[in-house]
């Protein structure tokens, strides 16, 4: 396979869940601070912080407000990892690739597309916020869906894997950062039915609440919440799955020990979660470290298989 088809394929996939993600996190958000009483306050500017995006929300709006918010991070053509303009990547790399993914995904990403352009104003606005969003997420899964169930598990497949796993474990981390910084902007003045309200809408977020029951067996908690998305083993979601499957994807494309060897050396369970107080900054720089180490992922793929000329 040529490297700049399976780099097209890497970033269609990575693009494709980033999508998703993006909306998972920003309807986490609108859930929370409905769910919240309304005397604890939790910015919704920690959304640009979280996504390591304050230079650039800052040149282009000047109010730190919902509704700049949120379209900044749904919207905005200039914010590269906005939804819509991961959709437009989405799309441009499936054209560009359309000998090598099954023929459905053009017609199913161009209806993406289609409905995303034409009912951004509904993400934007609070009203039909919730359902916009769940729509988005349910076009992505049936796309993901049929990209599984009807594309050849070749080496094409396998750079989509490498792709979709390292934006979903960057994004599992973004979104316990964002149960954590909430916390701790209420500054630790929290009753254990509010820290139970942030960390369940956490796993809400990434539809893992029903997992997490049936896994730990324990009402929610931080601690538990915190280690079960990152270390579990099973759910599709957690870090440490995630970095299971990337181990297994690079195993099966030529050249890959270094990207195998950069892999087991990030250990999603290095940080020890006991208490809730656990769960503060120093806590939010191991996420961060996290988010660094998959960027170190990143480059290492790219270094193996995308060299550039």
């Amino acid at each position: 396979m040529l490297s700049t088809v399976a780099e097209r394929l890497y970033w269609m996939a990575r693009y494709l869940e980033r999508v998703e993600n993006t909306a998972r996190l920003v309807s986490v958000y609108d859930k929370l601070l409905f769910d919240v009483p309304n005397e604890i306050n939790i910015g919704w500017y920690n959304l640009v912080i979280l996504n390591s995006a304050t230079e650039l929300f800052e040149d282009r709006y000047k109010n730190q407000d919902e509704r700049n918010v949120v379209k900044f991070m749904l919207a905005d053509d200039t914010n590269p990892s906005s939804m819509l303009t991961a959709i437009k990547m989405v799309r441009e790399n499936i054209r560009t690739s359309r000998d090598v993914v099954p023929a459905e995904t053009w017609e199913q990403i161009n209806e993406l597309y289609l409905f995303a352009r034409d009912n951004i104003q509904q993400g934007i606005n609070r009203s039909r916020r919730h359902e916009f969003l769940s729509d988005i997420i349910k076009s992505c899964q049936t796309l993901s869906g049929l990209l599984y169930g009807t594309m050849s598990h070749d080496a094409g497949w396998q750079f989509m894997k490498l792709g979709r796993d390292l934006e979903r474990a960057d994004m599992t981390t973004r979104l316990i950062d964002a149960g954590a910084f909430a916390l701790i902007e209420v500054n630790g003045d929290a009753s254990v039915n509010l820290r139970q309200i942030v960390w369940g809408n956490v796993l809400r977020s990434a539809s893992a609440y029903m997992s997490y029951r049936r896994t730990v067996k324990a009402a929610v908690s931080g601690p538990e919440v915190a280690d079960f998305m990152l270390n579990d083993p099973h759910f599709p979601r957690a870090v440490h799955f995630c970095l299971l499957q990337i181990d297994v994807a690079a195993g099966k494309l030529p050249k890959n020990d270094n990207v195998r060897k950069v892999v087991k050396e990030i250990d999603a369970s290095a940080f020890l979660i006991e208490t809730d107080q656990d769960l503060g900054q120093d806590f939010r720089d191991f996420l961060n470290d996290l988010q660094v180490q998959l960027g170190k992922l990143h480059e290492a793929i790219y270094q193996t298989w995308f060299p550039v000329p």
